[in-house]
């Protein structure tokens, strides 16, 4: 693709609007979680999502092993939730120092996120640099009123 026509590409594909949540997951006594702005609904019967995690994130031996993830709605007000996940853990890390928080088996609630939903994994795909998951919602809840934040990018070859 020349120069031109990678620039008109990724300024449109920018466009794609997504939320962003923060995806979580845990297995064996272990969690982690981080931002996810590729979540898209994929399915009404089941209900189901897509979300795209970067090749080698450390959420991906917990999503794989435990065979479920969690997605906490970010609201339009992100600057909390993009200081705190914005950065990345590592595997050994607490990702979730100084946030009140609820375990499920399906991942970690933050509780001052608008919702959840819980999600058990039904497929995979690779998508070039990134692993594509198809999660059937098996439980979810509204924890409080508001909107949720919504992603448009400049340029749709980069975060």
């Amino acid at each position: 693709m020349d120069e031109e026509l990678k620039s008109q590409v990724g300024r449109a594909l920018g466009q794609v609007p997504s939320g962003c949540f923060i995806m979580t997951a845990r297995h064996d006594g272990r969690a982690t979680g981080m931002l996810a702005s590729w979540v898209q609904q994929a399915s009404f019967e089941p209900p189901t999502v897509s979300v795209a995690v970067k090749s080698g994130r450390p959420i991906q031996s917990l999503i794989d092993a435990s065979g479920h993830f969690l997605l906490n709605a970010v609201g339009e007000e992100p600057a909390a939730m993009f200081k705190h996940f914005g950065k990345g853990f590592g595997p050994e890390d607490d990702a979730f120092s100084g946030l009140t928080t609820r375990d499920t088996p399906a991942g970690v609630v933050i509780e001052s996120c608008l919702s959840h939903l819980a999600c058990k994994v039904v497929g995979q795909a690779d998508a070039g640099d990134h692993a594509v998951y198809l999660g059937q919602i098996i439980g979810g809840a509204v924890h409080r009123a508001g909107k949720p934040y919504v992603h448009i990018r400049s340029n749709g070859f980069k975060y």
